[in-house]
C-alpha cells in the first residue's frame, strides 16, 4: 500500500492541549468537581522506626466539621488479594493502617476527614500519637547491604592487575526528589462495590491493579481517571499510600474524599532517586584502550520493599573492553521506597563512568572525545548483538563543531575571565529503547472526524500532541479533525508513561489502529460502484485532508464524509495493537547523546555558573521537533539541578527529612539556566518499532551532570566525585 503523506509528523506544531492548560480548563487530579466531596489530611509518623502505643483522637473528633479519624485501631482490615490470576501472592508493600508498626518517618498513621480542608488540617494537628521509638537506620554508608547482583565477562581482576594505567575511584550521589509542580492528589468515590479514583498517576492501569489488589475487587470494579498530570518525572509510576488512604476514607464515610499531599509530604509520601556509593576501577593501556572495569554499587532501598533500577547496563555496553565485573547491592533502610526519576539508573552510572573517562583522558594526555572514539564498540559486548543504530561518533563530530570544542584548553585553569575560571566538559549518555504491549481504539465518524482513545498518560512531554500527529497522518486527516483521549482505565491498556516508551509503544498501537481504519475505508471505496475509486488497486490509494484519491491522480477521489454517508455507515473503527519488543532480541536498542558544557567558577568563592550547554542526540525519528526541543531543555535543566543543587538531607537521629520544602531543597530557577541548544540527528530506527522512534524523554537527562563536573575540572583542576558539587569541594 502506498505510504501515507506525512504532513503532521515532523512538523514543529504547538500543543493541541496548550489552550486548555493556559486557560485553566485542563483538570488535574484535585480539581475535579465531584458532588458531595469531603476533605482528608494525613497524620504523619514523627518517628523513624518503632510502634504506635496510643492514639488520642478526642480533640480532633470534637472539632467542628471533622467527620472521622481513621487509624490502625478502627480501620477495616484490607484483603490485599491478588486478582491478576497469578498464583503468586502480592509482593511486600506498605499496608496502611493495618498494624501498629512505623517503618519510616512520615508514614501515614491516621487520616482526618472533614467537611472542609481547613477543618481537616486543624483536626490533623489535634491528633496525639504515642510511640515506642527505636533508632532508625537511614545512613547508606553505615547500613548492612543485601547480597549483590553480579555480572561478569572475562577476568576483570586479572586484567586490572596487568593494566598499564589504573584508576580506583569512589563516587557518591545524593538522594534527589522529583518536586513536580502539581502535588500528588486523589479523589476517591465508592458506588456500592465499585471504586472510582481521580488520581495523579503515570500509569492508570498500575493504580487500577493496586486498588484491585488492596480491596479485593475485580479489575472492572475499579476505574482510574487521570487526563492531565502536572509534571511527575517518575514520581507517578506507582500507586502510593495516600491513594489507598483516600479510598479507605471514602468507604468509611460513605462520601467522596479528596486527599492532596502537601509539598512537605511529597518528600516521604512518594518516592525519590536513591543515593549511591559507587566504586569504579578502570584499567587501560597507555594509548587509552580500555582493558577492564570493576563496578561496585551500593544503593538505598526501603526495609519493606526492594527497589532497584537499571544502573548496570551502561557499564556493560557503553565502551569496548574485554573484561568487566559488576556487583550491585541494595541497602535496606528505614525510609520510604525509592522510585524511578528521570534517566533512572543510567544518569547515575553516566556520572561515574563519564567522570572516570575524563580523568583517564587527563592522565593519558588524550583529548576526552578522542579517548571515547578509541573505545567505541562495534557491537553490544554484553550480549553480542549488533546495535540497531549507534551514531555516537556523529554526535561527537556535530557537537564539537557546534560547541567550539577546539577552543578548549587541555590544561586546567588555563582560561580565565577576571575572577572567573572557564572550563569545558563533555560526557556521553545512553538510555535503553523500551517498548511494551499497547492498544488504541480508533473510530472514524461519518462527518470526517476521528476519535482515538488509549489509557496512556501525559505528564508534560506532549502525548496529546504527538499521538494526534501520528493519527492525523495515518488517517489522512488534519490535526483539528482528530481528537485524542487518554488517562482513563476504561480505554485500551498501555504500559506506564515512563522509561521513554510511550511514543514507541502507544504510538505504534495508534499507528496500527489508524492504518486499519484507513484500509477499511479504501476497501469500501474501491469496491463501491458509485465511488470514483471503484476498481482502483487499493495499494494506489492515499488519503490527504480527509480525501481518498489515486496517488498520482489527485483529481480522482472522494472524501471520507461522502463515502461513509453514501454507504450508510455511521463510522469505521478498529482496535490497534503493538506487541512490544521482539523476543528473542535481534538487536541492542539504545538512544544516545553527547552533552557539552561550559562553566565559569569563581576562583575565590568556588561558585559554579553554567554558561552554555549543548546536547546532540541519536534518538531515532523525531515526531514533533517543538516537543523534542522542550524535552531537551527540561532534561538539561534537571541535570543542572542534579549536578549543582539538588540534595535531600536526612537527620539520621530520627529519619526526618530536614529540607522537605522548595526553600531549602534547591532546584534550578531561570537565573540558573544558561544558553541551551539541542540537536537531533536526522534518521529513524525501523528495527526498534514501526514509527522508527527510540525515545528521548530520559536520554536528554543522562550525561548532563558529568559534562558539568568535567567542565568544572577543566576550569579548576579539582576532581568532583560527589553530587551535588559543593562550594567546599572547590575552595
Amino acid at each position: 500500500m502506498s505510504p501515507q503523506p506525512q504532513a503532521a509528523v515532523g512538523a514543529p506544531l504547538s500543543r493541541v492541549d496548550g489552550r486548555l492548560k493556559v486557560t485553566g480548563k485542563a483538570h488535574y487530579a484535585a480539581e475535579f468537581d465531584v458532588d458531595g466531596v469531603v476533605h482528608a489530611v494525613i497524620v504523619d509518623a514523627s518517628i523513624g522506626r518503632g510502634r504506635i502505643t496510643s492514639i488520642d483522637t478526642g480533640d480532633a473528633e470534637a472539632h467542628p466539621g471533622v467527620l472521622t479519624v481513621i487509624h490502625h485501631r478502627n480501620a477495616p482490615k484490607l484483603p490485599y488479594r491478588d486478582n491478576s490470576g497469578s498464583n503468586n501472592p502480592p509482593g511486600r508493600r506498605l499496608r496502611v493502617f493495618q498494624d501498629d508498626r512505623v517503618l519510616f518517618h512520615g508514614q501515614p498513621v491516621a487520616v482526618v476527614v472533614a467537611t472542609t480542608l481547613e477543618a481537616a488540617q486543624h483536626g490533623a494537628s489535634l491528633v496525639e500519637v504515642g510511640y515506642d521509638a527505636e533508632q532508625p537506620s537511614t545512613d547508606l554508608h553505615e547500613a548492612t547491604p543485601d547480597k549483590p547482583t553480579n555480572y561478569a565477562r572475562g577476568d576483570a581482576e586479572a586484567a586490572l592487575r596487568d593494566a598499564a594505567v589504573r584508576l580506583d575511584l569512589t563516587y557518591r550521589t545524593a538522594r534527589n526528589h522529583h518536586n513536580p509542580m502539581e502535588p500528588h492528589a486523589t479523589i476517591a468515590r465508592w458506588d456500592g462495590e465499585k471504586l472510582t479514583v481521580w488520581d495523579k498517576t503515570q500509569w492508570v492501569l498500575g493504580t487500577q491493579t493496586e486498588l484491585s489488589t488492596v480491596f479485593g475487587l475485580p479489575m472492572d470494579s475499579v476505574r482510574v481517571i487521570s487526563p492531565f498530570v502536572g509534571g511527575a518525572f517518575g514520581s507517578g509510576l506507582r500507586c502510593w499510600p495516600h491513594t489507598i488512604v483516600a479510598a479507605v476514607a471514602a468507604r468509611e464515610t460513605g462520601r467522596p474524599v479528596k486527599l492532596a499531599l502537601s509539598r512537605r509530604q511529597q518528600y516521604f509520601g512518594t518516592g525519590f532517586r536513591p543515593s549511591y556509593e559507587y566504586r569504579l576501577r578502570v584499567g587501560s593501556d597507555r594509548r587509552g584502550r580500555l582493558a577492564a572495569a570493576a563496578h561496585e554499587m551500593d544503593a538505598e532501598t526501603s526495609s519493606y520493599e526492594t527497589f532497584s533500577e537499571t544502573i548496570m547496563p551502561a557499564g556493560q555496553m557503553l565502551y569496548s573492553m574485554p573484561d568487566v565485573s559488576q556487583a550491585y547491592r541494595s541497602v535496606p533502610l528505614d525510609v520510604n521506597t525509592p522510585i524511578w526519576m528521570r534517566g533512572p539508573g543510567f544518569a547515575t552510572a553516566a556520572f561515574v563512568i563519564e567522570s572516570a573517562m575524563d580523568e583517564l583522558a587527563d592522565r593519558l594526555g588524550i583529548d576526552p572525545i578522542e579517548l571515547r572514539r578509541r573505545n567505541e564498540p562495534s557491537e553490544d559486548e554484553s550480549n553480542g548483538l549488533p546495535f540497531s543504530t549507534r551514531r555516537l561518533r556523529e554526535c561527537y563530530t556535530v557537537g564539537a563543531r557546534e560547541f567550539g570544542w577546539q577552543r578548549r584548553s587541555q590544561r586546567p585553569r588555563s582560561r580565565r575571565e577576571g575572577d572567573w575560571l572557564i572550563g569545558m566538559g563533555v560526557a556521553v549518555g545512553a538510555y535503553e529503547t523500551q517498548r511494551n504491549q499497547a492498544q488504541a481504539r480508533v473510530r472514524l465518524d461519518a462527518d470526517g472526524t476521528a476519535l482515538v482513545e488509549t489509557a496512556a498518560s501525559d505528564m508534560g512531554p506532549g502525548t496529546y500532541t504527538s499521538q494526534t500527529q501520528v493519527a492525523a497522518d495515518a488517517l489522512g486527516l488534519t490535526m483539528r479533525t482528530v481528537t485524542f483521549r487518554l488517562g482513563d482505565s476504561l480505554y485500551p491498556p498501555t504500559p506506564p508513561h515512563g522509561g521513554s516508551q510511550t511514543m514507541a509503544s502507544v504510538g505504534s498501537a495508534v499507528l496500527d489502529g489508524c492504518d486499519q481504519v484507513r484500509r477499511q475505508a479504501i476497501k469500501l471505496a474501491v469496491e463501491d460502484r458509485e465511488s470514483p475509486l471503484y476498481g482502483v488497486d487499493a495499494d494506489d490509494v492515499v488519503v490527504r485532508s480527509g480525501r481518498l484519491h489515486v496517488k498520482n491522480t489527485p483529481s480522482r477521489g472522494e472524501t471520507y464524509r461522502s463515502l461513509l454517508t453514501r454507504n450508510k455507515r455511521s463510522h469505521l473503527d478498529a482496535l490497534g495493537s503493538y506487541a512490544g519488543a521482539p523476543s528473542p532480541a535481534r538487536h541492542s536498542f539504545y538512544a544516545y547523546n553527547a552533552t557539552f558544557a561550559e562553566v565559569a567558577v569563581d576562583a575565590t568563592l568556588g561558585l559554579v555558573r553554567v554558561r552554555r550547554m549543548l546536547g546532540v542526540y541519536d534518538a531515532g525519528r523525531i515526531i514533533s521537533p517543538k516537543l523534542a526541543e522542550s524535552q531537551a531543555i527540561g532534561g538539561i535543566v534537571g541535570g543542572i539541578g542534579t549536578a549543582l543543587l539538588e540534595h535531600t538531607v536526612t537527620d539520621h537521629r530520627d529519619g526526618r527529612i530536614v529540607n522537605a520544602n522548595l526553600a531549602d531543597y534547591l532546584v534550578p530557577v531561570n537565573a540558573d539556566v544558561p544558553e541551551v541548544q539541542a540537536i537531533y540527528l536526522d534518521g529513524e530506527d525501523r528495527e526498534a518499532d514501526p514509527l522508527g522512534v527510540k525515545g528521548l524523554g530520559e536520554v536528554v537527562h543522562v550525561g548532563v551532570a558529568p559534562a558539568i563536573a568535567n567542565a568544572v575540572f577543566n576550569a579548576t583542576g579539582r576532581r568532583i566525585r560527589e553530587l551535588p558539587i559543593a562550594v567546599e569541594a572547590l575552595l
